[in-house]
């Protein structure tokens, strides 16, 4: 494989009409997952990608793994959980802003997946790990899987990508969440937090003040998501900024963040620069939030190049 990922899938619950999540009666089912998005976008471009997880023996288990097989995601080292059930969550339908989103995940299949359920030769077999900041909040299973993961890639000379995706109501305290975020973060290649999530990991909001914070510790390559300002990258060798693509209709901005992980992580995979991989984040960014679902708009490459040509117009990075 060329990327392997792991985290917890649900099953999600969208509202076919706006409003408060109470008065809604009619949901469309959809598959939600901050690592489910990223494998999915990735295979979309053409990558061979890997998701490992548990999932309940239940039908919302059977529909993550059907509908990860429609997507050409391998799940070889997804396993079932005769006990716990799927986690779900229900999300509202917005016509500007966030949407409201409730989960229903506690004590669920994928909370109880702990170093046991590591296969070593299945993560072996990819040359790229990304994770993300969720599963070290879920549960002290998922935190050490997570570890045990992270520290197996890095001995083996693997590279690691890491979204810190922080969930606060995951956590103890913020306390908590910084200091264990920040410490799997020091451990990874690139680390692509968005900026509120950078000033809350590092006290600053200051790009260039927030990629040194993580440099000193060992990360390679900062990458600071903007939102519609574009992104902000830095590493030893090189810095600039890369701006965002004009979106008139934002419908859903939930799978921006991952969608821009797709379009970096499958940059650099693929040997284009970093600035070059910027852009193709932040397309698949744009392109993302004019669709409804959290992956629903990421492309095939063909669409990627084909909307960078049209938007692009001979912009150049900074």
């Amino acid at each position: 494989m060329d990327v392997v990922t792991f985290g917890e899938a649900m099953a999600m619950f969208v509202a076919d009409s706006p409003g408060d999540l109470a008065e809604v009666s009619q949901f469309t089912r959809r598959l939600a997952g901050a690592e489910t998005n990223v494998a999915i976008g990735l295979a979309r471009l053409g990558l061979r990608s890997g998701w490992a997880s548990r999932v309940g023996k239940d039908a919302f288990g059977q529909f993550i793994q059907a509908k990860l097989r429609s997507e050409k995601v391998n799940i070889d080292s997804v396993t079932t959980d005769e006990r716990n059930p799927t986690g779900f969550q229900l999300k509202s339908r917005v016509e500007a802003g966030d949407p409201q989103v409730q989960y229903f995940r506690k004590r669920s299949a994928a909370s109880f997946m702990g170093t046991e359920a590591l296969g070593r030769d299945y993560f072996l077999s990819a040359r790229h790990l990304h994770m993300t900041g969720i599963p070290l909040g879920i549960s002290e299973n998922t935190r050490a899987f997570a570890a045990e993961a992270l520290n197996l890639m890095k001995q083996a000379g693997r590279t690691v990508s890491f979204d810190p995706n922080l969930r606060p109501s995951l956590w103890a305290s913020r306390e908590e969440m910084i200091s264990v975020t920040n410490a799997f973060a020091f451990k990874c290649d690139w680390v692509l937090p968005g900026i509120e999530e950078a000033e809350l990991l590092t006290g600053t909001r200051n790009v260039k003040a927030i990629a040194e914070f993580y440099l000193q510790h060992g990360v390679k390559l900062v990458v600071i998501k903007l939102g519609a300002e574009g992104a902000y990258y830095c590493s030893r060798t090189e810095e600039g900024a890369v701006p965002g693509f004009k979106v008139d209709n934002v419908i859903d901005t939930v799978g921006a963040g991952d969608g821009f992980s797709v379009g970096l992580i499958s940059g650099l995979l693929l040997g284009y620069g970093v600035a070059d991989s910027v852009v193709r984040g932040n397309a698949i960014g744009a392109m993302a939030v004019q669709t409804y679902g959290d992956h629903e708009g990421y492309p095939e490459e063909a669409s990627l190049t084909s909307f960078i040509k049209q938007h692009l117009k001979g912009a150049r990075c900074s």
